[in-house]
């Protein structure tokens, strides 16, 4: 394991290998949305998921709120992508949501566009795909392959301003699944904050 730490805004920056074989199964899971409808990986067979892992004090995660992911799942739903933000800190640590009610508000006050999202603070889908870091990355295959795994981007720093003329991992493995083609970039290293499990 690799662990870097980057000294910016006093946010620690974890950047780890993939850990999922790849073009592997994607694991089976069921979760509560902020709704409480119970969702699960099946219920979206035969089609493109995106698996997003959040926690809203991770200073690269609102790097990427910034502007940059909302736009990423508009053009992905709309495109008929299945977008699943996931919440996986635990109670009492940072981007630990009570319930849907406090994850909607957070929703709203950044205009996020995904399908739903999952509230995970017991861990269990973020240990069934070994996630490591929010942002975190995964995509899923009309197969249930996952065919991408791991950073948002190619400029591991929480600066806005890095966004700009970075190679967007998740956009260009969605085009290539549009365009019938194998995922070029199938993996790579996930960065930033250090998914906050409940016996980390």
């Amino acid at each position: 394991m690799i662990t870097r730490r980057l000294i910016v805004a006093s946010a620690p920056l974890v950047v780890l290998a993939p850990s999922l074989a790849l073009a592997g199964p994607a694991p089976a899971f069921t979760a509560k949305d902020i709704d409480g409808k119970t969702r699960s990986l099946a219920e979206f067979k035969g089609k493109t998921v995106v698996l997003e892992w959040v926690n809203e004090g991770c200073p690269y995660v609102k790097k990427h709120y910034s502007g940059n992911m909302q736009g990423l799942q508009q053009a992905a739903t709309a495109d008929g992508v299945v977008w699943l933000s996931v919440a996986s800190s635990a109670p009492g640590k940072q981007g630990y949501f009570a319930d849907g009610g406090q994850a909607r508000t957070w929703i709203n006050a950044k205009g996020a566009k995904p399908t739903t999202l999952l509230l995970d603070s017991e861990g269990v889908v973020a240990t069934a795909y070994k996630a490591k870091t929010t942002p975190h990355m995964f995509v899923i295959d009309p197969a249930g392959q996952v065919v991408y795994q791991g950073a948002i981007d190619d400029r591991p720093s929480n600066k806005v301003e890095d966004i700009a003329g970075a190679k967007n991992y998740v956009a260009a493995a969605l085009s290539d699944l549009k365009a019938g083609r194998k995922v070029a970039v199938p993996a790579s290293q996930p960065y930033g904050c250090a998914v906050k499990y409940k016996d980390a």
